[in-house]
């Protein structure tokens, strides 16, 4: 059966040749000739005295730099067949007739100009951010924002770095014969590379409810991706103790959510003109990555714990390890899994698509929970966050305040309220602009006046909401 590292060939002909040398690109293979595709050997398949000698000369005239296969005469079903074996080629891309291809599970891929790139690169052990960013030099770099890495660096104690933001870069290779590569300027440019994060939360996939271009410095654009995705996500807040004090639970793990989005800056191909794109819905979030998987690492090796990751950019994993943002190269997953194993109600999976890599967090097997919606009756919430522990009961809702009414005893009991959808929304429009009226609120909402006060008044007795100032002329302060 043909795979990643068999083939079969009925005769000897140019597409063999290809085959070779996308094995060569990859992880080596062999093709067998004088077996039809369908596994069953050609019938009155012959092999003359000079037959394989000019088959290696034509390989050899064919190809680039020259390949020369091992070769057997092999017995196969009672015929006589040829068996060609080449390993992976140390020196890559290998072409065959000035086209460059690589295997991909039973077939061949022509390369890409970007996929050539990356393979030689890969072979000659470079990366794109480590050459010398066109038309820039030294003068066109922040050196406060490089002030402000190297105090990082030394702080966390991984690698040692002089203070002098010049002296640092050199001892990092990010300055070589007196210019900045392209992850210095990524990391520390003065202007704007417009290498963009595109947030978006949707209610659905045309109804769009806020929308935000995020870019700069990329250790800027991680810290203010993550607070924007942090924004819009739901939290559910556990009250415990006669001391209520407060405990946010998010709707997904932080931890994994930061992890996806270090793996975009990161890992991106940022010779790709297209924005990393972040789809924020009800029950999903979803990153788009320009940049596919890179290196011989495939899909089903990330559901792993034992893959082995290849790093597009090498200068900007260093940079973003020294400052501990992440741990060793190629691990990022294994933590994500790790991250999502409270939340036991949550989906994470992940595709290579062309030139882009897609990941998603899912509710998609929900549980069912009783919450109350604007008007106080009972409903049935779209998702249960796996960390949630309601130990006592909610019996009614009149004045927005939840009451307890068993397990009171000890001090340690627990109660937790879950924002609903419309005051969700309401906290951010109240947000990006603190002085809404609950008539404006109403109108964009498409809820009663009525309705909009009742849940204010709600999140202001649990201390989401303030009112700051009177009613004319004040303004509304959100505390989450």
């Amino acid at each position: 059966m043909e795979s990643s590292n068999i083939e079969y060939k009925s005769s000897f002909n140019d597409e063999l040749i290809e085959t070779l040398t996308a094995f060569a690109n990859t992880t080596g293979g062999k093709v067998l000739l004088g077996v039809k595709n369908d596994g069953s050997p050609v019938n009155n398949f012959t092999i003359g005295d000079e037959s394989i000698q000019q088959w290696l000369n034509e390989i050899k005239n064919k190809t680039q730099p020259a390949i020369i296969p091992d070769v057997d005469i092999l017995d196969y079903k009672n015929n006589e067949i040829i068996e060609f074996r080449i390993p992976e080629f140390p020196v890559k891309p290998v072409a065959c007739r000035g086209r460059y291809f690589k295997r991909v599970k039973n077939s061949n891929h022509q390369l890409s100009s970007s996929e050539i790139s990356d393979l030689y690169m890969q072979t000659m052990q470079y990366s794109w951010d480590s050459y010398p960013y066109m038309g820039a030099g030294i003068i066109d770099l922040n050196f406060d924002k490089i002030d402000v890495f190297i105090e990082k660096v030394n702080k966390e104690g991984r690698f040692q770095l002089p203070t002098n933001p010049e002296q640092a870069l050199k001892k990092l290779r990010m300055i070589d014969k007196g210019l900045p590569t392209n992850a210095a300027m990524i990391l520390f440019s003065k202007e704007n590379l417009l290498h963009n994060v595109h947030i978006g939360r949707f209610k659905t996939p045309s109804f769009i409810i806020a929308d935000k271009m995020i870019n700069g410095n990329l250790y800027d654009v991680l810290e203010e991706s993550m607070q924007t995705i942090i924004g819009h996500l739901k939290f559910a807040f556990e009250i415990t103790g006669r001391t209520t004090k407060r405990t946010e639970i998010p709707e997904y793990p932080l931890d994994a959510i930061r992890e996806v989005l270090l793996n975009c800056l990161v890992h991106r191909d940022y010779r790709n003109p297209s924005d990393i794109q972040i789809k924020i819905f009800d029950q999903e979030i979803i990153f788009y990555n320009p940049g596919g998987l890179y290196g011989n690492i495939n899909e089903e090796e990330l559901h792993t714990d034992v893959y082995r990751a290849s790093t597009r950019n090498k200068q900007l994993a260093e940079a973003f390890y020294l400052t501990h943002d992440i741990e060793k190269y190629g691990s990022g997953f294994i933590r994500v899994r790790k991250a999502i194993e409270k939340y036991p109600t949550m989906t994470f999976s992940f595709r290579n698509l062309v030139d882009a890599f897609e990941t998603r967090f899912s509710y998609i097997d929900q549980k069912i929970s009783t919450e109350y919606d604007d008007r106080g009756s009972n409903v049935t919430n779209d998702v249960t966050y796996a960390s949630e522990k309601v130990t006592n009961k909610v019996t009614n809702v009149t004045d927005g305040t939840s009451k307890v009414t068993d397990g009171v005893t000890d001090g340690t009991s627990k109660v937790t309220y879950k924002v609903t959808e419309n005051q969700k929304l309401i906290l951010q429009i109240l947000k990006n602009n603190n002085t809404t009226t609950t008539v404006d609120l109403s109108s964009t909402l498409g809820i009663s006046v009525r309705k909009i006060k009742e849940n204010i008044k709600k999140m202001k007795n649990l201390g989401l909401l303030e009112r700051i100032g009177p009613a004319k002329g004040g303004y509304w302060k959100v505390n989450m």
